[in-house]
């Protein structure tokens, strides 16, 4: 699966501190069990299959239907591996809120002991977010942004927006080897419930609109802000809520940035300093009416799933079996580090202790 989309409602609170610090620890065996059987890199095959990701989140405790349940279990999954990162071959950066900010910063610090290209990892972070945030237009406002790589150079990106009228989010899978272009259908696995019309720059169908809005880029940012006042006043379409709330002297800078720049493609335009949504969606509007060429507005969105913890549904977590879980697991790992040329003693000793132990 290349991405996903899942539809989550916002709930309010966070997880208690006594099932926190027990999710860091669960998380922590279960990466090391899984990784040591199947590699770093099969581990983020999995991260990018929204519903392997929902899955991993009940199992660690969180509710099934809250937009928390992102945020707390790559939370867990980070803070369970603090310190083990090299010894795996996995490493985390990012979050939620500030903390996305700082991705380029934790990228650049786990860099030379990952043996990668940080500034290409750090590139990556920055367009995956721009075309969830300007190229898809689909009214949710990214707050939560995390990328998991491996010492191989492979990459995952898992981030989340919040849709501040219906209070429900969205969240967003990222696999490398799966990414055939960052700014064509890079979500082809969408897991989300209800569908509306968005601006969707990124699908298929959207590439001769992408090419005449590069084309537009050269022309004199004067020009373009003539034509959206004008557009705006004589010949708005029946989908005038594509540009909304954009004001046309506001987005004068986005133009004069992507004029100098003189973007070769699409792609990069998006990474364009003072480019976003409200430029491409001035930009896209003007490509339609001069040149006819519409973009999509097609969701890719599809369905949704729900499995299920914090809250009491489908029953509360039971500690007693949570810290029992923690340590079967945690023996596990253990034991196959004393033999780690048996793997299948190891891989049956594990499903018998899951049976037997974490059912209480």
């Amino acid at each position: 699966m290349r991405s996903g989309v899942a539809y989550l409602p916002l709930h309010g609170g966070r997880a208690p501190k006594w099932l926190f610090d027990r999710m860091k620890k669960l998380a922590k065996y279960i990466v090391i069990a899984f990784v040591e059987e199947w590699g770093p890199d099969l581990f983020l095959q999995r991260l990018s299959d929204p519903f392997w990701f929902q899955a991993l989140g009940c199992v660690l405790g969180f509710d099934w239907h809250s937009s928390g349940l992102t945020v707390t279990t790559t939370a867990a999954i980070k803070e369970g591996i603090k310190g083990i990162e090299s010894d795996l071959g996995l490493f985390v950066a990012g979050g939620k809120g500030k903390r996305a900010l700082k991705t380029p910063d934790d990228i650049k610090r786990f860099g030379d002991v990952a043996g990668v290209d940080a500034e290409e990892l750090v590139y990556v972070s920055r367009v995956v977010a721009k075309v969830d945030s300007s190229a898809l237009q689909d009214g949710y406002q990214l707050y939560h942004h995390t990328l998991f790589f491996t010492s191989s150079g492979n990459w995952a990106v898992i981030q989340q927006g919040m849709n501040e009228s219906t209070l429900y989010a969205r969240r967003y899978h990222w696999l490398k080897d799966s990414v055939d272009s960052f700014v064509e259908e890079p979500h082809t696995a969408i897991i989300s419930d209800g569908t509306s019309s968005v601006l969707n720059m990124v699908a298929k169908e959207s590439k001769n609109a992408r090419d005449v809005v590069v084309g537009l880029t050269s022309e004199k940012p004067e020009r373009l802000l003539k034509e959206i006042k004008s557009i705006r006043e004589l010949k708005l379409p029946s989908h005038h809520y594509v540009v909304g709330s954009v004001d046309p002297d506001r987005i004068y800078r986005g133009f004069v940035s992507a004029y100098e720049r003189n973007p070769a493609d699409f792609e990069e335009l998006l990474v364009t300093k003072n480019v976003g949504p409200k430029t491409i969606r001035a930009l896209a509007l003007i490509a339609e009416i001069l040149y006819g060429t519409p973009p999509s507005f097609r969701d890719p969105a599809k369905f949704s799933f729900a499995h299920g913890g914090k809250d009491g549904h489908p029953y509360p977590v039971d500690r007693r079996v949570y810290d029992n879980s923690i340590e079967v697991l945690k023996r596990v790992v253990q034991r196959s580090k004393i033999s780690p040329l048996d793997k299948n003693k190891v891989l049956r000793r594990l499903q018998h202790a899951v049976r037997s132990g974490i059912g209480g």
